[in-house]
């Protein structure tokens, strides 16, 4: 069973979460601080993590900054309505995606197995060889790891299935929308910036060029492509 990890310090929100998350099979439990919440996602008891950006103590982007020096725990952030920029710089820095406050229930479950979804149709895929090589990175499915030139590349869930999105579909342009629903499982929404800001964080990781050339290539009016120097 999923493990879920709640931090935030509403805790009527958090009780009614809790009881509404277990109804749908999970095992959750909610904590009020940015510290314990720190500590408690670091100890690598939890498969997920649902993380409100105002916390007291530190905010939920330290929790976050934290977190991704050494796990790629997924993590949903809870922003405020409204606060585009929360969403952002979560994303920038390593949130798989987020839900702005008030939502529906319902809303936060699709998002939470959408983000598992991912993995387990990675592994589950017949007609995808167990390794794949570009250029410079090698794709390894099983393990769900990427590496460049022999150096794994620590990536979260969400840039992991949208570099193999990409690159099962190397040199054709994929659409945002696409992409959204193949990484995001779910559709954009208006003025979504979510896919732009994970493709500029695999650019940061990768490198944005390889051997001279754009290594994912923006089209213009569609959405992005990966180009291989081998093509």
């Amino acid at each position: 069973m999923i493990r879920i990890l709640i931090i935030d310090d509403d805790v009527e929100l958090c009780d009614l979460l809790t009881e509404y998350l277990k109804q749908e099979g999970f095992i959750v439990t909610a904590c009020h601080e940015a510290q314990l919440g720190l500590m408690a996602t670091l100890s690598g008891e939890y498969d997920f993590v649902i993380l409100d950006v105002m916390l007291p103590g530190f905010s939920g982007f330290e929790v976050l900054r934290q977190v991704r020096l050494s796990s790629v725990v997924p993590v949903l952030m809870l922003t405020a309505r409204g606060e585009e920029i929360d969403r952002i710089v979560g994303l920038e820095m390593g949130a798989d995606d987020y839900l702005p406050k008030p939502f529906n229930p319902r809303e936060l479950v699709a998002r939470i197995k959408a983000i598992q979804r991912r993995g387990g149709r990675l592994n589950t895929l017949q007609t995808t060889p167990a390794k794949l090589v570009v250029d410079d990175i090698s794709f390894h499915l099983a393990a769900m790891t990427v590496f460049q030139n022999d150096v794994q590349i620590s990536l979260t869930a969400v840039e992991f299935t949208l570099l193999h999105t990409l690159i099962k579909k190397i040199g054709q342009a994929v659409s945002r929308e696409e992409l959204a629903q193949d990484v995001l499982g779910r559709k954009l929404e208006m003025l979504d910036r979510s896919i732009d800001v994970h493709i500029s964080n695999l650019r940061k990781k990768l490198g944005h060029n390889v051997n001279g050339i754009e290594r994912i290539k923006t089209v213009r009016g569609v959405g992005y492509m990966y180009v291989s120097t081998l093509a």
